[in-house]
């Protein structure tokens, strides 16, 4: 028997979910929605591969925005996509979700002929069947022959090649067509068909997973025992019953006189905040035990533990753990009832779930808008035409970053709107600027209330904010801009952007080897811990270690730091990435008027076509992608 590339494949539904982001009301008077990849199998999928195992997804997406949203999510998540079928005949299924109070969760099911209903015997590929170590099969994909013909066939092809077959009964009565669509939230109704049907699965299993109510309707019994022994008597399965608050039991023989008399593994009693996505997050965890072969007691600790993190937090597959974030709760706890408010936890979830990026960045940085409005001043030329230079920057980085990974650009709002829009044509880093041009204390460009503007940008779009900060300021002022960074922060979170926060010490102050690092160290305290750093070019590399040696100690899940230019010519430049490359977590830089100074103050006077300006800031950013490239090269060889 080979040896499997997958741990395991799940089956089934493939949605979006919508979520409401105001919580205690009814649905119908939510305004705004949060939208994730939901469905029982999707989930499962996410959640095992955020968990450190290797997983795939059987399913049908629709030839459209939401098909395309779940099939390049479960990508960045980790996800092997192969199995994931377009029909351009069927929209994505969606669902509308709400939380009303700690037992109401109103929900929706858009799915009439959706896409992922119509699977059938031919999305079911052997070979990708065989290359997982085990399958999951759902209990609504049993619901119509179409489907349940595709995962029956599932199941016969891992039991021909060795495979295990683990059965999540996710009973869902509307989905049976036992209840109208406002009851999406029915857990249970008992249907004697149903478990005549889903009876005929059992014997092919090897884990059952349910809880007490869906086992009830597997095993045709509303006594749990009496169903668990019912369910024992056709298969020989691991049989894992959820109960809530209580954390779960596992019966891998006979069923024994006492629910408690089961296989347990610590519970975890956290307030409840959404039950709806907790028991995927459960399977999750368990998965990541027993398919690793732990004892059954960790995996009942993972899902317990994994579990608990889904019912405190308001979505269903943005909420399941790593397995980074897992484990330092394992071993730390949480003073937090509701983890959703755990600071430490939430910040851990928050690095190790984010976008992936390249290791390194090399950004052309076109944000400024003080200084090419006296540019423009100067020369005498309309404030407008700077839009249409920024635009040509995008042309001149995308001509050097040819598609390749680690390139970005740091533009603003104001002037950079249309440039914006291109760069959106590319695989760019993008950065985005909130400061108030040259403010000191630090104000923000669209007003107090930045969270407001954040929620406008575009997911993927990076929060850059640039703070004169120097470790002697008076009091006043290092607490004022402390109060805004902090503010931001805060707002990063919230709306789910990125941050990068630029510090420049040198322009209020002397620049000593602790200078840079005491203020990073001051902000950490304070409890910021930005994505990403932006700092000047420091004079040796003790300066740049005793920066790094902050970063490792606070957060050394910070994505690194890049370095600004300050309009330094090229040849000083070149020497502050000699010895800012001899320090790893340096990734590289963003600069800016090195590279568009001069071709910026030709072209608006006149004498550079739109070609020749693109041509000119092409030349310089080549020439500075080479300088780091080369230098990172010799640190990195020379270490």
């Amino acid at each position: 028997m080979s040896t499997p590339a997958l741990d395991v494949i799940t089956i089934g539904r493939a949605s979006v979910d919508l979520y409401g982001q105001q919580v205690g009301g009814r649905l119908e008077d939510m305004s705004s929605f949060t939208k994730a990849v939901g469905g029982c199998p999707a989930n499962i999928a996410i959640g095992t591969a955020r968990l450190g195992l290797k997983s795939g997804l059987i399913t049908r997406v629709g030839d459209e925005a939401m098909g395309r949203f779940i099939r390049e999510q479960m990508q960045r998540e980790g996800v092997a996509t192969d199995g994931i079928h377009t029909d351009p005949a069927r929209l994505t299924a969606l669902v509308i979700l709400g939380v009303r109070d700690e037992k109401q969760f109103p929900l929706i099911f858009y799915r009439d002929n959706c896409a992922d209903m119509a699977l059938d015997e031919g999305d079911i590929d052997e070979a990708l069947i065989a290359s997982a170590a085990a399958i999951v099969v759902t209990g609504t994909h049993f619901s119509k022959p179409n489907t349940d013909a595709a995962q029956r066939k599932a199941i016969r092809l891992a039991k021909k090649h060795g495979r295990k077959v683990v059965f999540d009964v996710d009973y869902r009565p509307n989905l049976w067509g036992l209840a109208g669509h406002g009851a999406g939230e029915e857990r249970y109704i008992k249907a004697d068909h149903v478990t005549a049907h889903l009876q005929t699965i059992l014997p092919d299993c090897d884990l059952i997973v349910g809880t007490e109510e869906e086992l009830a309707i597997a095993g045709g019994s509303e006594d749990t025992l009496q169903t668990l022994r019912r369910i024992r008597a056709v298969s020989d399965a691991t049989i894992v019953c959820k109960r809530g608050p209580m954390g779960c039991v596992v019966f891998p023989d006979a069923i024994p006189a006492s629910l408690d008399d089961g296989i347990r593994g610590p519970g975890f009693p956290v307030e409840v905040y959404n039950v709806l996505g907790a028991g995927d997050a459960f399977l999750s965890g368990f998965l990541r035990g027993w398919l690793r072969n732990e004892p059954l007691e960790t995996a009942c600790a993972y899902a317990n533990a994994s579990g608990a993190f889904a019912v405190s937090r308001l979505l269903c597959s943005p909420e399941i753990p790593t397995f980074t974030e897992l484990s330092y709760f394992l071993e730390h706890g949480s003073k937090e009832r509701a983890l959703r408010k755990d600071v430490a936890i939430n910040h851990i979830h928050w690095a190790t779930t984010r976008r992936p990026a390249a290791e390194g960045l090399m950004a052309l940085a076109v944000d400024h808008r003080a200084q090419m409005e006296a540019m423009a001043d100067e020369i005498g030329v309309p404030r407008e035409r700077i839009s249409a230079f920024k635009a040509l920057a995008v042309k001149a980085a995308a001509r050097i970053a040819a598609g390749r990974p680690g390139f970005g650009m740091l533009i603003d709002g104001i002037y950079g709107r249309e440039a914006l829009f291109r760069a959106a044509d590319h695989p760019f880093w993008i950065g985005r600027p909130v400061e108030l041009p040259g403010s000191r204390p630090l104000e923000f460009e669209g007003g107090p209330d930045v969270g407001t503007s954040l929620i406008e940008w575009p997911v993927g779009h990076t929060i850059k904010c640039l703070c004169f900060y120097h470790p002697s300021d008076p009091p006043a002022l290092r607490e004022q801009q402390e109060r805004q960074l902090l503010r931001l922060h805060a707002a990063a979170r919230t709306v789910g952007r990125e941050l990068l926060i630029e510090i420049i010490a040198g322009k209020h102050g002397p620049l000593e080897d602790d200078t840079v690092s005491s203020v990073v160290q001051r902000l950490y305290d304070l409890g910021i811990k930005p994505d990403w750093w932006k700092l000047e070019p420091l004079k040796t590399a003790a300066a740049w270690r005793a920066v790094a040696e902050v970063i490792e100690r606070n957060d050394p899940l910070c994505r690194g730091i890049v370095l600004l230019g300050l309009e330094a010519p090229e040849e000083d430049l070149e020497a502050a990435f000699a010895v800012a490359a001899s320090e790893p977590m340096v990734k590289g830089f963003a600069v800016g008027r090195t590279i568009f100074n001069e071709p910026a103050r030709a072209w608006l006077r006149g004498a550079l076509s739109d070609d020749d300006a693109v041509d000119a800031m092409a030349t310089r950013f080549a020439r500075l992608v080479q300088a780091w490239q080369s230098a990172s090269g010799q640190a990195a060889a020379a270490q």
